[in-house]
């Protein structure tokens, strides 16, 4: 080993296993600041410095990283997946809160969809925020926007449709869109900037079952034009397309298309049954940043045939 190189191991040790400043190796062999940011430098380039992370965390980035290039996300957020199934929720729910509170700031308004993981992310935000955050409702269905009756605090304003998610017919839910309560939540949602939606699987225990809005007959006869899971309430086909029905008709809810215009639509969803309705909603476009675990998300890549 030359001078030279004796010289970069030194500054490198000094700088990753000694924790000393730049300016700290600089007076403790004698030379310049900027001779010891290039020695750096050089040492990570020639691979006498080398860096490398833990198996689990590498594995996530590679997954994260497909998952945006194949389906052209702005950004994906891979947890690792718990032991408990029962858990799945909760860890998405507070994970998408942190990875939330860090882009609010004080005039921030959040746009919630309906379901489970989203009211989870909702009452986690509105219970450590520092100031009062304002949220709206994307959907019909005032029940799910509510606190978690658990919640000491809810530090949060509410903005919601007033009205249920689920019409009782076509003409009702067009009477319903034509109201000007209903007109001023959309034309807030637009000025959002953030949104936060969850996917629906087709699975008997999918939270749109679960709550009584549809029978286990509705999701069957829907699974049976082909739907993979929903959106806002919305069905859609392994591509992403709208499942047009009676059920369509009757919705209380934002759009897909006018969701895919929204900036920031946030999906938190996890849970392997829900890989093919997460997959097709990938494929729709719909989404620009996703958060889910490990499993879920390799079991998305691997649902996805061109792959």
């Amino acid at each position: 080993m030359d001078y030279e190189d004796a010289l970069m191991a030194k500054a490198a040790w000094y700088y990753y296993f000694q924790d000393m400043t730049q300016q700290q190796i600089s007076e403790r062999i004698g030379i310049s600041r900027i001779r010891v940011i290039r020695l750096l430098e050089k040492a990570r380039q020639t691979g006498m410095i080398q860096f490398s992370l833990r198996k689990g965390n590498e594995e996530r980035l590679k997954i994260e990283k497909q998952l945006m290039e194949t389906y052209g996300l702005e950004d994906v957020f891979v947890v690792p997946s718990p032991e408990d199934p029962q858990q799945i929720n909760a860890n998405i729910a507070e994970a998408a809160s942190m990875y939330i509170r860090e882009r609010l700031n004080e005039s921030s308004v959040i746009n919630i969809g309906y379901g489970d993981t989203p009211s989870r992310v909702l009452n986690n935000l509105a219970t450590v925020a520092e100031q009062t955050i304002t949220c709206v409702s994307l959907t019909g269905g005032v029940s799910y926007y509510l606190p978690n009756a658990r919640s000491n605090v809810f530090n949060a304003r509410l903005y919601l449709i007033p009205a249920p998610l689920l019409a009782s017919s076509k003409e009702m839910a067009d009477a319903i869109h034509q109201e000007n309560s209903v007109k001023e939540i959309s034309r807030m949602i637009s000025l959002a900037q953030l949104t936060v939606v969850g996917i629906g699987s087709m699975d008997q225990a999918a939270t749109i079952v679960h709550s009584g809005i549809l029978s286990s007959n509705d999701l069957q006869y829907l699974a049976m034009q082909g739907a993979k899971g929903d959106i806002l309430g919305h069905f859609i086909d392994e591509n992403g397309q709208l499942i047009h029905s009676s059920i369509e008709d009757r919705l209380i809810a934002t759009s897909t298309d006018k969701l895919c215009q929204l900036n920031n639509v946030i999906g938190v969803a996890a849970g392997k049954v829900k890989a093919e309705a997460i997959l097709a909603v990938l494929k729709g476009r719909i989404l620009d940043t996703l958060i889910t675990d490990t499993d879920t998300a390799e079991a998305i890549l691997a649902a996805d045939h061109r792959l």
